[in-house]
C-alpha cells in the first residue's frame, strides 16, 4: 500500500490516523508518509522513496539508523530473551556508563520513556522535599503526564487548555516564560517554602530550539539553592546530544536530578532519571516514594544503549558541531537570498531555522514566526528527499552518519525552494 492508502485506513483505526499527534502533519497542511526502513542517515517510505533524515526519531539516533554495533548488541540480547521483568547484567553496566559520563547522576532508575522519567523525577522531588508546587516553563515539553500539560511545548502547545486534566492537578504547576529569571524569582518570593523543584529543558527543544540566555541556568541553580528546592534538568533531548555529558557539561551547571530518554537505549524505548544519592535513596524499596515498571531495565534496550554510549565515546562531537554550523549557515544564506528572513538557533548537532526577523527566546517569540513559510519549505524539501520535522516548532538534528554529500544534496534542495 502507498502512504495515502495507509493513512486513510489508519484514520479508521487510530485517532487522527496516528499514534502521536504531530505525525499527522497538520501543522504543514499535509499528510504523513509511512516509513518502511531506516539505515544510516536515510529513511525509506513504503513507496521506496529515500529521504535524508534530519528528525532521527526526534533526536536519539545521533549515530544514525542501524548503527552496526548497536544493532548487533540488540540482536544478541534478543537471542537471550526480549523481556525478563527482573534484573539483568546490562542495566548495571549501562548505569555505570551513564554515571561515568554524567557524574551528577550518582544513582539512577531506568524506565521505559522520557515521560516516565520526568513524572517520576517530579514525584521524587515532591517526596524528598515534602512540597507540592513546582515551576515549569511555558513551551517546555516534559512528556504527557498530567502535571506537565500546562502550557506545554511541542504539539501539546497547540491544544487549547488541557482537556482531561483536572484543574486541581495543575493547580500546583507554576508557570514562567523560558529565559525569564525574574518570573521564577517572583514565584519563589511568593511561595518559596512550597516549591519542590524547578524543571527545565536546559536548551528548550519543543518550541523549536531556544538557547538559554547567559546566567539563566545559573540563576535557576542559585534560586533553588536559596529556597531548598531541587533543580531538574530534562535532558531527554540534550543528553548525549549536545555533548557526552549533556547540556549540564556544556554549560557547567550541576542539577539535582536529570532525566534522559531514548538516546541511552540506542533508540529503543527507554528513559532514565537520576541524581544525588541522598535524593535517589528516597525511592522504593529504600525509601517511600514509589515507582515501578515491568519493562524498566529491559534487556534489549539496555544492551543497545550500552553499545551506543560506548560508540559515542569514540565520536568527534566537535567535528559534527562544526559541520552542522557550516550546513546551517549556508541554509540560512540560501533562504534569506529568497527574501525570507531567518533566525537560526544552533548548538551542537541540533538546530532550528525560524522564519522570523526577530530573535526567538521563549514561547511567545516562537509563536510569532511565519509557520506558513515553514510549511511551504517543508513540502518542497520533502519532495526533494529531505526529511524534516512536520512543524516549525521542533528541532532538526544532524548525525555522525551524515556525509558531506548528504549535506550538499540538502543545500541543493533548499536552493530550489520557492516561496
Amino acid at each position: 500500500m502507498d502512504s495515502k492508502s495507509l493513512y486513510a485506513k489508519a484514520q479508521t483505526l487510530m485517532p487522527g490516523g496516528v499514534n502521536s499527534p504531530l505525525r499527522a502533519c497538520k501543522y504543514v497542511n499535509s499528510e504523513p508518509v509511512f516509513i518502511m526502513n531506516a539505515k544510516g542517515a536515510y529513511l525509506w517510505d513504503v513507496e521506496g522513496r529515500r529521504y535524508i533524515d534530519y528528525v532521527f526519531s526526534w533526536g536519539p539516533m545521533i549515530l544514525g539508523h542501524q548503527d552496526p554495533a548497536v544493532t548487533e548488541a540488540a540482536h544478541v540480547a534478543v537471542d537471550h530473551g526480549s523481556s525478563y521483568g527482573a534484573p539483568c547484567l546490562d542495566e548495571v553496566a549501562l548505569a555505570e556508563e551513564i554515571n561515568k559520563l554524567i557524574p551528577s547522576m550518582e544513582m539512577m532508575r531506568m524506565v521505559s520513556s522520557g515521560t516516565e522519567a520526568t513524572m517520576s523525577a517530579l514525584r521524587l522531588a515532591r517526596g524528598y522535599t515534602g512540597r507540592d508546587k513546582f515551576v515549569k516553563f511555558i513551551g517546555n515539553y516534559h512528556g504527557h503526564a498530567d502535571a506537565f500539560l500546562a502550557a506545554a511545548g511541542s504539539a501539546a502547545g497547540t491544544v487549547p487548555g488541557t482537556p482531561g486534566v483536572p484543574e486541581a492537578v495543575i493547580s500546583h504547576t507554576l508557570l514562567a516564560h523560558y529565559n525569564d529569571l525574574d518570573a521564577v524569582r517572583a514565584h519563589f518570593e511568593a511561595s518559596g517554602d512550597e516549591i519542590a523543584c524547578v524543571i527545565v529543558e536546559p536548551c528548550a527543544g519543543n518550541m523549536g530550539l531556544v538557547l538559554p540566555k547567559d546566567g539563566f541556568l545559573q540563576g535557576l541553580r542559585d534560586l533553588c539553592d536559596q529556597y531548598g528546592a531541587l533543580l531538574i534538568f530534562d535532558e531527554v533531548i540534550t543528553g548525549f546530544r549536545l555533548a557526552l555529558g549533556g547540556a549540564q557539561a556544556r554549560y557547567g551547571i550541576k542539577p539535582d536530578l536529570t532525566t534522559l530518554g531514548k538516546i541511552i537505549g540506542g533508540g529503543f524505548p527507554v528513559g532514565c532519571y537520576g541524581g544525588k544519592r541522598e535524593i535517589m535513596e528516597h525511592m522504593a524499596p529504600v525509601g517511600g516514594v514509589f515507582q515501578a515498571g515491568t519493562l524498566s531495565g529491559n534487556p534489549v534496550a539496555m544492551a543497545a544503549g550500552l553499545a551506543a554510549l560506548k560508540r559515542l565515546q569514540e565520536c568527534n562531537y566537535e567535528g559534527l558541531e562544526a559541520r552542522t554550523k557550516a550546513l546551517t549557515s549556508e541554509l540560512v544564506s540560501i533562504i534569506e537570498s529568497k527574501g525570507k528572513p531567518v533566525y537560526l538557533a544552533q548548538v551542537g548537532s541540533a538546530f532550528t531555522m525560524y522564519f522570523s526577523d526577530k530573535p526567538v527566546t521563549d514561547m511567545v517569540s516562537s509563536g510569532q514566526c511565519d509557520y506558513q513559510a515553514y510549511a511551504a519549505y517543508w513540502k518542497q524539501m520533502m519532495a526533494a528527499g529531505v526529511y524534516l520535522a512536520p512543524a516549525g516548532f521542533e528541532c532538526a538534528f544532524t548525525s555522525f552518519a551524515h556525509s558531506d554529500e548528504d549535506f550538499e544534496r540538502t543545500l541543493d534542495a533548499a536552493r530550489n525552494v520557492k516561496f
